[in-house]
């Protein structure tokens, strides 16, 4: 009789009425409850109780009947309407309503979770919170207290470095920080906002170095935030053509009546506002609206479509990790090296006992340098006197670029089951660690110089001498079928046919595979070091750390590294968006050190705002490209030289080969220690080591190089491999 009691009870149970979504989550913040502990009491994700309340998804047995009885209970604590709390004598600053403990680390083990009913009833036992404190309280139900382990307790920048803002239908305006921090926001007018986010908001992150700047505190607004302060919810056609809303918007004027400035790129998707510097200090704001596209599908995922306290914790972890954004990825990780390696540092006090900016030894340096002819991209200043129209080939420009290569099947592949791609880890990012690049002085220009492989430059040098079927391979000379290699001197994997301009990894790589280089003329820069080392640093960190916190760590068995890889972007949705941007942040930060012209005003020969940075340095992003090519021919060159296995196609960081097998072990041979090929590739999660990209069968190979082919073009099946899907776009049709 027990047993159908018990069945009943959960039938019961499975349909526990709940009040609608906006109601639980007024319910939960009414007191003081973040979706952590929500979540951690139910034993279920903290995105899973933001989708309850989203209304995106409703709760099912078991935790239905619980959540039910701790929304039922806290109905009573706090009914609908009702007035709470004594607003009148609120402080003068912003003090937090909740704050989750371990706001910036991946979710936590629930193995001492407590029950359900439990926390039904801890929750209800809690004595009734006071009015919400801020600077002028509207609303009840929030805990007087100041804020627990905030991202910097006792500093200036106690509330973290951003707030996500969002209002109400009553146009009361709440944000949303880092560890489930709200706060009310009293400014009715965005100049209002700025000024109370500067005086009381206590925004902000703190230098990443010591002669640098510590972070201006970034407000992200919704798009019912917009509308609050007299901005459109979305961009016009012609404004998002702008990148900006009109100078004549009333906002742009109202900002401008209270003597606050806008940089050149204006009041866009990432804007600054500021006044001037006052007592040493800056006084200025970042903007970010998701809804005008500020955050790029391709680096952020659906950010922009999370609830705001979702969207918090995303940036509020990014912002741990690498920086508070100031702009897209690429913008980022472009700041962040200046962040990391600033231009000056205050020198020696002088005789009054006064310091001075001065050179910070090596930095950049705040002066733009002009590149070298061969460096200088089509159309830079440069190369003015050249004719027009001039096409110029590879021994006039320095074409240092990824792979993009790919051959036919031989005959013993087309016998293999399956094509299996495997991906480097932040591959550019590995490339920048220990590259030597130029730093604050121009390039010198030699003639027949005697090469130099510690001396970053770029070289005008004849490479189609070396022989891919007889290199050395460690110390040792060995014979290998060249044809099925890629040249590792051209991004396009064919053989130089003459004298071409290479940064000087590629050059050095030449005397590695055994062949003397003669130089007939360079331009070099004697100034070097390793600018790029702090930079890598901490987006490897970032990057290592996100993935731990999906449940993939480091020093894993290649089977256990496969096995924690299978869904590891399903384990918290929200850390894989981070994960996408830090990944973004890399690749877009090399590729922002030769920011191209845009805009239709601009001119071959003209200067465009980009080479007015000191950080548009064309050779430090060729260095890291031909390492990061150098790097991954390497991995195959030890691969092939020790197996006799060749890649059929390699894009960027991904190689793909054929294989008896679907997994990267049937590619790689480890042994029973774990250990494989030394110099080849290695599964992991580290950045240089590689994960699967994916696998399809020779068969659906050998249909793509069918269906693609033409003109003497082979299809690269690298492109493909992840999941297997041709469009209408790669067929031409």
């Amino acid at each position: 009789m027990s047993e159908l009691f018990d069945a009943v009870d959960a039938l019961v149970a499975s349909r526990s009425p709940l009040p609608p979504p906006a109601e639980r989550r007024r319910l939960r913040q009414a007191h003081a409850l973040t979706l952590d502990e929500v979540a951690a009491a139910l034993g279920v994700r903290r995105a899973t109780v933001g989708d309850w309340e989203a209304g995106k998804t409703e709760p099912r047995p078991p935790q239905r009947e619980a959540y039910a009885r701790l929304l039922e209970q806290l109905t009573q604590l706090y009914p609908a309407g009702a007035p709470q709390g004594d607003t009148a004598a609120a402080p003068t600053a912003p003090r937090a309503v909740s704050k989750a403990p371990t706001a910036l680390t991946g979710p936590e083990p629930l193995a001492a979770a407590p029950t359900a009913s439990d926390a039904a009833r801890t929750a209800a036992s809690r004595p009734a919170p006071a009015a919400r404190p801020s600077t002028t309280s509207r609303r009840p139900g929030a805990k007087k207290a100041a804020p627990v382990n905030s991202p910097a307790a006792g500093s200036a920048y106690a509330h973290g470095p951003l707030l996500v803002l969002d209002a109400d239908a009553e146009r009361n305006v709440t944000g949303y920080g880092v560890g489930g921090l709200t706060v009310d926001v009293p400014a009715k007018s965005l100049s209002a906002l700025l000024e109370w986010t500067l005086t009381e908001a206590q925004l902000g992150a703190e230098r990443l170095h010591g002669s640098g700047k510590d972070a201006d505190p970034l407000l992200v607004l919704t798009a019912a935030a917009c509308e609050r302060y007299g901005l459109p919810a979305s961009l016009s056609h012609e404004e998002r053509l702008a990148g900006r809303l009109p100078e004549g918007h009333k906002v742009v004027k109202q900002l401008q009546r209270a003597d606050w400035q806008l940089t050149k790129r204006g009041l866009g998707p990432w804007a600054r506002i500021y006044r001037p510097v006052q007592g040493g200090r800056r006084r200025c704001v970042q903007l970010c609206i998701p809804s005008w596209h500020a955050l790029d599908d391709r680096a952020w995922g659906h950010a922009a479509q999370l609830e705001p306290a979702e969207l918090a914790r995303v940036l509020g972890v990014y912002a741990a990790r690498v920086m508070t954004p100031v702009g897209s990825t690429a913008v980022t990780g472009l700041q962040l090296m200046t962040a990391l390696n600033p231009p000056t540092r205050a020198s020696q006090p002088d005789a009054d006992g006064k310091r001075h900016r001065e050179h910070r030894p090596g930095s950049l340096g705040t002066e733009p340098l002009d590149p070298a002819p061969c460096e200088a991209t089509d159309g830079h200043p440069v190369l003015a006197g050249l004719p027009r129209f001039h096409v110029r080939g590879p021994g006039e420009r320095l074409f240092e670029e990824a792979y993009d290569w790919a051959r036919d099947l031989t005959d013993e592949e087309c016998m293999k089951s399956h094509l299996v791609g495997i991906d480097v880890n932040l591959a550019f990012g590995a490339a920048a660690n220990g590259a030597v690049v130029g730093l604050a002085s121009p390039p010198v220009h030699v003639t027949n110089p005697t090469f130099d492989a510690a001396l970053p430059g770029s070289w005008l040098v004849d490479l189609s001498h070396v022989d891919l079927g007889r290199v050395k391979v460690g110390k040792q000379w060995r014979d290998l079928d060249g044809d099925l290699l890629p040249s590792p001197f051209t991004p396009t994997g064919q053989s130089p046919e003459g004298p071409a301009w290479y940064a000087t990894p590629t050059v050095a790589y030449a005397l590695e595979l055994g062949y003397d280089v003669a130089p007939l003329e360079a331009w070099v820069r004697r100034e070097s070091g390793r600018f790029l080392d702090g930079w890598y640093t901490r987006l490897r960190d970032a990057y290592v750390a996100t993935m731990a916190d999906l449940g993939v760590s480091e020093k894993l068995s290649p089977a256990d590294f496969l096995e924690a890889m299978d869904g590891y972007k399903t384990r918290d949705p929200e850390l894989a968006l981070v994960l996408s941007a830090v990944k973004m942040t890399v690749k877009g930060g090399i590729g922002k050190l030769q920011e191209k012209a845009r805009g239709g005003g601009w001119k071959p020969g003209q200067a465009w705002p980009a080479l007015a940075r000191p950080t548009w340095r064309p050779d430090i992003r060729a260095t890291v490209i031909s390492r990061a090519r150098i790097n991954m021919h390497r991995k195959m060159l030890n691969l092939a030289a020790a197996t006799g296995r060749y890649p059929v196609a390699v894009l960027s960081d991904c190689a793909v080969y054929a294989a008896d097998g679907p997994s990267p072990l049937d590619v790689l041979p480890y042994d029973a220690a774990d250990k494989t090929v030394p110099g080849s590739f290695r599964l992991g999660v580290s950045p240089g080591m590689v994960k699967h990209e994916g696998t399809q069968s020779v068969l659906w190979g050998a249909n793509v190089l069918e269906e693609l082919a033409g003109d003497g073009h082979v299809a690269n099946l690298a492109r493909y491999i992840k999941t297997g899907e041709i469009t209408a776009k790669d067929t031409g049709e």
